[in-house]
Order: structure tokens, then sequence, then C-alpha cells
């Protein structure tokens, strides 16, 4: 069983007449990278202040390795910081930014520079030791931001959307480079984002926040197939949904109707009342050579080129629109806009949502 780091217990957080967190409970175990989630105002970066110390929760309680740290300052909580801005010293070099935390720490000055010269090269920062921030890229001031955040070993390592001011390539090679160090150092990573590909490329679990409220926490495959509700499904990327109705059990599944045609899931969770939404990712869809179940006319309503893949627009005839991701190799006879096909998905890629979920 996996021992817990860091557990919230019905943190809620309210500033004047805004509620920003509401009854957020969730353990953190020790060596994952736990990221939170969720669209701008959704209260992630909120719960990651408290978690770190600088901002108290207006009700619940903090606890960290079983003991209650809610009132515990942020300095004394034994936890790395890495800001979205970096914030790093501008007058001071890149050896004496990583350094300073074990300066504070009256650490002997030969432990020091050893190990500020083994977190240098650890970060690819080889040659770069003597430099002021101005003089690095914003990669390089980056690399500099984690290397201080590490440098004292903290047991809890809290990212607060260190990559947004990336590009996107750059952003790609920080992603692994965090992912490298996560895994070298055993260190628990908490990670706040807005992005969902990056969530879904870093994390050992996800935890889902919208309005406040945590909706859902579990590993990167489970959330994306397995999603809890409607807002979790369409949050975290592209999404195909139908109306389902007629729903009954089926031989190992559940069986409806989908504008006239026959739906087959397996498994499938029930759901009561017979009618439900219908959830399929596009990269599960492809195009059907004849009728059949699981199989529905559509018009290409617009077509996407984006290298070795085809994004197909597409519309059904009860109005429900349709997004297609295929490989570019497999689409050079057409299908062109206007024309008519079959979309069609295997009975164990389509999940329930509640109706109205």
């Amino acid at each position: 069983m996996a021992e817990i780091e860091l557990s919230a217990r019905g943190i809620g957080k309210t500033f004047g007449a805004f509620r920003a967190l509401a009854d957020v409970s969730l353990d953190i175990e020790r060596g994952e990278f736990l990221t939170l989630l969720g669209p701008s105002g959704s209260g992630k970066t909120t719960l990651l202040m408290i978690l770190a110390g600088f901002q108290a929760p207006s009700e619940g309680r903090l606890l960290s390795a079983g003991a209650d740290v809610t009132a515990r300052p942020a300095e004394a909580r034994d936890f790395g910081m890495v800001f979205q801005g970096y914030a790093l010293f501008p007058h001071m070099s890149v050896a004496a930014n990583i350094a300073f935390p074990l300066r504070v720490r009256r650490l002997p000055a030969r432990d020091i520079n050893r190990r500020v010269a083994e977190m240098v090269a650890r970060v690819g920062l080889a040659g770069h030791a003597d430099k002021l921030p101005a003089k690095l890229s914003g990669g390089q001031q980056q690399r500099v931001a984690l290397a201080r955040a590490l440098i004292f070993a903290p047991r809890v390592l809290l990212l607060d959307e260190p990559f947004s001011a990336l590009d996107k390539s750059l952003r790609e090679q920080m992603q692994v480079e965090v992912k490298r160090l996560h895994e070298e150092t055993g260190t628990t990573f908490v990670f706040v984002t807005h992005d969902q590909s990056e969530a879904l490329a870093l994390s050992s679990r996800i935890a889902i926040f919208d309005h406040g409220r945590l909706l859902q926490i579990g590993h990167a495959r489970q959330v994306y197939e397995q999603p809890a509700n409607r807002f979790v499904a369409e949050f975290l990327g592209d999404i195909n949904l139908f109306s389902l109705t007629d729903i009954a059990a089926a031989d190992d599944g559940i069986g409806g109707r989908c504008e006239g045609g026959e739906v087959r899931l397996r498994p499938a969770a029930p759901i009561a009342g017979g009618r439900a939404i219908l959830a399929v990712r596009p990269e599960h869809m492809t195009l059907a050579p004849l009728p059949g179940q699981n199989a529905l006319p559509a018009v290409v309503e617009r077509r996407t080129y984006l290298g070795a893949s085809t994004r197909l627009d597409l519309r059904t005839p009860g109005g429900a629109a349709l997004t297609l991701t295929l490989a570019t190799h497999s689409l050079a006879g057409g299908p062109d806009r206007g024309q008519t096909v079959r979309v069609f998905w295997p009975e164990d890629r389509g999940f329930l949502l509640s109706d109205g979920a």
C-alpha cells in the first residue's frame, strides 16, 4: 500500500463572497507525480498555495506524514516551490541562485559547492554556472528554478504552471526534463496546469477541478477513458457525444439505440432511466464500409490536414456534431466535404454518462 505524503481534509477557501475551494479532500502518495488540472479559476492554484503554506484554508485540515501542518508556516514545511515566473534573483549567478536554499540552512561551503556542481550538471546547465539569469534563455531559467527547488532534497516539490511562458518546442523539452528529474529523485511532485496533454504526459495521477470542486482523481488513462462526468469527458480532449435511448442489459454489456441505429457497449455500467449520453473519443472512431451495429451515417462538413493525421468534422442526420482523427495516408481517396460516410467504433470504446451530467 502506498504511503501518504500529504492529505487534504475538507479544505475550503473563500475570498470575501467568492468560494475558491469547496470541501476538497485528497491524499497525495509519497513519490507520485500528481497534477492539479482545470480551467482558469477552478481552484487548483489556490489549493497549491495552501499546500505550500502561502495561504491558510478557511476550513479543513492539511496533514503531512500524519501530522497536522495546517498552521505551520511555509518555511517550516520542507517543501520546494517552482513559481510560474521563476522568481530568480536577477543579481545572483546561476550557481548562487541554486545555492541559496543551502546557504539559508547554513550548510558548510564545501558541501554547498559540491551539491551545486552536481545539480548544475543534473539539469543540463554545465558551462552556465557563472551567468546571470538575464543571460539565459527561458528554458535555462526554468532549469535554474527547478535546480534551486530540488537542491535541498525537499520531501515535496510544488510547481505552479512552470512552463506557461515557454514556446511549444521548449515546453515539450522541459516536460521530458521534469519527468526525468522526478524519476531520478523520487521526490513527490504536485504540478498545476490547465494543459490537458501536459497533464496526461507527465502525471502518475490527475486531480480535475472546476469551480472550486474536485471532480475526479485517478491515473491518466482512468480519467481519460473513464471520466466521472460530462465536464471531465469534455475537458480532457475532444469527445463525441450522442443521445442514447432504449438502454437495456445485453450479453456482456449494454444495448441501446442512437438515431435509429443499434448500439452496443461492453463493458458498461448501468444507467437508470433508460436514457444516457454515449461518449466516444475521436481516435477510437473510424469509417465503416457497410451499415451495421455501432455504425452511424454522417456528412463531412470539414476536412483539416494536420500532417500525419487528418481531422474530419461531420454531422449526423439527427444533428450531432462528430470529430474523427484518422491517419492521413488512409484518406488518400476521400471522403470530401459534403460526402456521406458511416462512422464506426468498437463496443469496448464507448462509455456512458448520465443524461445531463
